[in-house]
C-alpha cells in the first residue's frame, strides 16, 4: 500500500471523527440548533451514505468476487457480507443500553434558566454517551478508511456523510456534561475523544489491509462496508432527522443527497 494513500484515507477517517468536537461547539456556543436544518442535513448524508453503498460499493465489492468465484457464487458472497456488516453493527448497536445509545440525542437547545438536574445522573450519560459513540464510531473508521484506500473519490464522499451525522453525536455528549458540570471545556473534551474511536477504527482498518490484503477480503470487506452504510443511514440518521424535523425537510435532504452523489459519480 502505497504511503500517500494511507496519510490521506487516515486524514479523510480523522476528519470524519472529529466532527463530534464539531457537534459540541454547535450546541455550546449557540441558543438554538435548527432543527429543520439538522433534518435536512442527516438526510442529505442519508442520501450520500445509501446512494454511493448501493450504486457504487455494492458493486465494487461484487466485481471482486465475481473475478474468484464466478457469478453465482460471486452474488451470493456479496450478499452475504453486505448482510454481514448489517449484522455487524446492529450487535454493537444492540449492546449499547438505550438509554446511554447516542441515537437518544434529547433537547438541541440549552437553556440556563431550567433548574439544574441531577447533576451525578447527567455527568454518568455523558460519559456513556461519548463511551457508545466511541464504540460505533470504531467500524465506521475502518469502513471510511478502507473505501478511501480503495477508491480515494468515495472515500471522500463517505467521510463528508459521516462528518455530518457524527455532528449530533457530538451534540449528545456535550449536552448532559454541560449541564451537570457547566463547563465547556469538559463538554467539548468528552465529545472530542468519543470521535478519536473513527481514526483508531482506520488504524485496525490499515493493519487489516496490510495483512490480509487480497481480490476476496476486498471484496467481501467492500459489500460489509456498503451494508453498514445502509445500517447507519436506516437506523441512526432518518429516525434522528424525523425526530428533530419534519418529514419533508429530511425526504428533500435525502433525495438531494442521491442527487449530488449522482451527479458527481457521472462527473468523475
Amino acid at each position: 500500500m502505497e504511503g500517500g494513500n494511507f496519510w490521506f484515507a487516515f486524514l479523510l477517517t480523522l476528519f470524519a471523527g472529529l466532527s463530534t468536537a464539531i457537534g459540541s461547539l454547535v450546541v455550546l456556543f449557540s441558543k438554538r440548533f435548527s432543527p429543520r436544518f439538522l433534518a435536512v442535513s442527516l438526510g442529505f448524508s442519508a442520501g450520500v451514505m445509501i446512494f454511493i453503498s448501493l450504486v457504487e460499493i455494492y458493486s465494487e465489492a461484487n466485481e471482486y468476487l465475481h473475478s474468484l468465484y464466478g457469478q453465482k457464487l460471486g452474488d451470493l458472497y456479496t450478499l452475504l457480507s453486505f448482510f454481514g456488516g448489517i449484522a455487524l453493527i446492529a450487535i454493537i448497536d444492540y449492546l449499547v443500553p438505550s438509554e446511554e445509545n447516542p441515537h437518544e440525542i434529547g433537547d438541541l437547545s440549552i437553556d440556563n434558566s431550567k433548574k439544574s438536574p441531577n447533576k451525578d445522573g447527567l455527568m454518568r450519560l455523558g460519559v456513556m454517551s461519548a463511551v457508545a459513540i466511541g464504540i460505533h464510531n470504531f467500524p465506521e473508521g475502518i469502513a471510511t478508511f478502507v473505501t478511501a484506500m480503495n477508491d480515494p473519490n468515495l472515500g471522500i464522499s463517505i467521510a463528508i456523510a459521516i462528518a455530518i451525522h457524527n455532528i449530533p453525536e457530538g451534540i449528545a455528549v456535550a449536552i448532559p456534561i454541560y449541564y451537570a458540570t457547566k463547563s465547556k471545556g469538559k463538554a467539548f473534551t468528552h465529545s472530542l475523544l468519543s470521535g478519536l474511536a473513527e481514526p483508531l477504527g482506520a488504524v485496525a482498518g490499515y493493519f487489516l489491509l496490510a495483512y490480509l490484503f487480497n481480490d476476496a477480503f476486498m471484496g467481501i470487506i467492500l459489500a460489509g462496508v456498503a451494508g453498514i452504510m445502509v445500517y447507519i443511514s436506516l437506523d441512526e440518521l432518518l429516525p434522528t432527522a424525523e425526530k428533530y424535523g419534519e418529514h419533508h425537510p429530511a425526504i428533500i435532504g435525502v433525495i438531494s443527497g442521491m442527487a449530488v452523489m449522482g451527479i458527481s459519480l457521472l462527473i468523475i
